[in-house]
């Protein structure tokens, strides 16, 4: 009897065994294939690993062979402990790949590959239309052709206009810009446009259209998943490189309360930081580019200068263009965060440690009550980061301020992240952002980092340095100027980059990416009796300024001081009307460009019977500063204050050569958007 149950149980032994074999084959495959997909990391442990773990597999399938053949002398015990390696070196190996699999899930989610595109047809609120059917002898606002690769600016809205045949009752009228588009609804030139739904975003921040949310409505609204790569050339253009040769990236923030970056976010201008890295000497640079920078946007018809902030609602490939074609280099990367991934970062890395100068106040990232923080050097949380980060009212150097706040946060998150000396500290990190963060990065590339933060790693447990990275910082000066802007058609605040500035700054990038060769300080002066200040390159001081020649406000003026006024700024003049009068009417508005002018201005003079008030030439210039502050003062936010100078030595003014501005408006912040 007991020979009997040993035979039954032999065949029972060795399908247990075959079937463990298998599995154990299987999942060897599996940690093979994820150990593989880790390209660029330790290529010798890998190749290792992965040669032990084949050489296993071979002889696991010879055992297994060799027992599934009768051997009356292979002892039970034997196979029994066959049978617990088999069933651990499943366990391992399903452990090893399931977590590399988790890793690399996570990188992967870091690139939204797909992102949901959404447009709307808005009209103003008090039009009476509830849907889309009730749209009939329209004037409706679209992109036009020149736009064709915009998925929310013109696919969409195309596909909205023919499935709902709106050309048929309809008058389609073409612009070449949002800005255009909004000012013409609001005119009621037009009675609605078609534009991505997170429009208010976009506009909020311009003074006269903070309530654009409220203002207008949205009747019709559709959404549609696409690829990145199908519609971005900076996507398409970002594979294939690693990060083991000197790149470029650009920091973006998004105002945004979302949990998860989901649908196309619109980067905020409010946060632009330009870094440069060598992984081989682990130089960086840093440039906070202000929002207000009037630069050429490289995504409008004939690249016309405008706030750089402007360009952020055209997409990624708009912003990256403008500033790689304003500073003339190449942008390898960008990572877009929101206010959520900002807080959750900061929490996981266990709070950044900064040094805060003043008491500043800001709602939450929910948006849901206040939050303040106190002076002196402390760890701030998440929550209390993000208000150092966003506060621009309460700084006496207003947007300058805050970025050097915002790039004080990226060099405490760069410090902590350094010590992070644990697998589950670091994966702690990286669930935390994978779902707020967005980059053209690849898997790879990001992996390709490993080697980046193991030399990192290797150089601090042999040096006493504290700070492995040398982070340069770099200043945009310039000046401020009140410029009538066309497309808003008002005058609105400007900061004109110094190109003595600009150049100091490109130059010093170029250097650190290996584009140039790097002209090393020989001598430097100092004194004892001062403490050294490291130097900020593009600080300056700089002797000349780039301001423009704008038109100056000739209504009130006589003809001869009409005609001295034109002359001080280029401006060739016509008149027309009673010589004796005054200026009543110009043509070309007060503060705009002079070579943006084709010809000559025409004035209008009248002749009244009241006494016209004397203007004297001298007087007027001399006001066009003061002017310029009265017009800022007289904006519907009181609390938008803008530095007169970003450099302090260039003798520049806010109006510039105008003979005074008329009717000007701080380009500022909503209350809500950012503080």
């Amino acid at each position: 009897m007991t020979k009997e149950k040993e035979t039954k149980k032999k065949p029972i032994l060795k399908i247990v065994i075959l079937i463990l074999s298998v599995i154990a084959v299987l999942s060897s495959c599996f940690a093979i294939y994820e150990i593989f997909m880790l390209a660029s990391v330790e290529n010798m442990i890998r190749y290792i690993v992965i040669g032990v773990l084949v050489l296993l597999d071979i002889l696991i399938i010879f055992k297994t062979k060799g027992i599934l053949k009768k051997r009356p002398k292979n002892k039970h015990s034997k196979r029994i402990g066959y049978i617990i390696f088999m069933i651990l070196y499943t366990i391992i190996c399903i452990i090893v790949g399931a977590m590399i699999f988790y890793l690399y899930g996570k990188l992967s989610n870091m690139n939204k590959n797909t992102v949901i595109y959404s447009s709307s047809v808005v009209v103003m609120a008090n039009k009476e239309v509830s849907s889309i059917s009730d749209i009939k002898n329209f004037k409706i606002g679209v992109l036009d052709k020149n736009n064709k690769k915009s998925p929310d600016g013109y696919i969409i809205p195309q596909e909205i206009i023919k499935e709902n045949k709106l050309y048929d009752d309809n008058e389609l009228v073409e612009y070449g810009d949002y800005q255009t588009m909004v000012t013409d609804l609001y005119a009621r030139s037009i009675d609605a446009i078609i534009l991505p739904t997170n429009y208010p975003a976009m506009f909020s921040t311009i003074s006269g259209y903070e309530g654009i949310g409220t203002d207008t409505k949205i009747i019709e609204t559709k959404e549609k998943k696409m690829k990145k790569t199908d519609t971005s050339a900076v996507e398409r253009e970002s594979t294939g490189k690693l990060v083991t040769e000197p790149f470029t990236m650009l920091l973006m923030g998004i105002d945004s309360t979302d949990e998860v970056l989901e649908k196309n976010a619109v980067a905020n201008g409010d946060t632009l930081i330009v870094v440069t890295f060598n992984p081989k000497t682990l130089n960086a640079t840093m440039l906070s580019i202000p929002r207000d920078s009037y630069v050429p946007i490289a995504c409008w018809s004939n690249k016309a200068e405008n706030k750089i902030t402007h360009a952020a609602g055209y997409g990624n490939d708009c912003m990256m263009n403008t500033i790689e074609q304003y500073l003339g280099i190449n942008i390898d990367y960008y990572a877009k965060i929101n206010f959520k991934g900002l807080v959750k970062l900061v929490n996981a890395v266990g709070g950044v440690d900064v040094n805060v100068e003043q008491r500043l106040c800001t709602d939450d990232s929910s948006r849901g009550g206040e939050i303040c923080i106190e002076p002196g050097y402390q760890t701030l949380d998440g929550e209390h980061a993000l208000v150092f980060a966003r506060n621009r009212k309460a700084l006496v150097n207003g947007d300058f301020g805050r970025n050097q706040h915002q790039q004080e946060i990226v060099i405490a998150l760069a410090n902590k992240i350094k010590t992070v000396n644990s697998v589950s500290k670091f994966m702690e990190i990286l669930d935390t952002v994978s779902n707020s963060l967005d980059t053209n990065l690849t898997t790879q590339q990001m992996l390709s980092f490993y080697n980046i933060i193991k030399d990192i790693v290797m150089k601090s447990l042999s040096s006493d340095e504290a700070d492995l990275i040398n982070i340069q910082q770099l200043y945009l000066a310039g000046n401020s100027q009140m410029i009538y802007d066309e497309r808003m058609r008002m005058v609105l605040y400007n900061y004109i980059p110094n190109e003595n500035s600009r150049k100091d700054i490109v130059q010093a990038m170029k250097e650190n990416l290996e584009l140039v060769e790097h002209t090393p300080i020989t001598e430097f002066s100092f004194s004892i009796n001062s403490p050294y200040e490291k130097e900020v390159i593009g600080k300056g001081p700089y002797r000349t300024s780039s301001l423009y020649s704008l038109v100056p406000n000739f209504i009130g003026s006589t003809e001869a001081q009409a005609r001295a006024m034109a002359s001080r700024v280029g401006l060739s003049v016509k008149f027309d009307g009673d010589a004796t009068g005054v200026v009543t009417a110009q043509s070309y508005p007060a503060s705009k460009r002079v070579d943006l002018i084709k010809g000559s201005i025409t004035l209008t003079l009248t002749n009244s019977s009241k006494k016209p008030a004397v203007k004297d030439d001298d007087k007027d210039d001399k006001k066009n500063d003061s002017d310029t502050t009265d017009d800022k003062k007289d904006d519907k936010k009181d609390d938008n204050k803008k530095p007169s100078s970003g450099d302090n030595n260039t003798g520049g003014n806010t109006g510039g050569n105008t003979g005074g501005n008329t009717g000007g408006k701080d380009d500022g912040d909503s209350a809500g958007t950012d503080e």
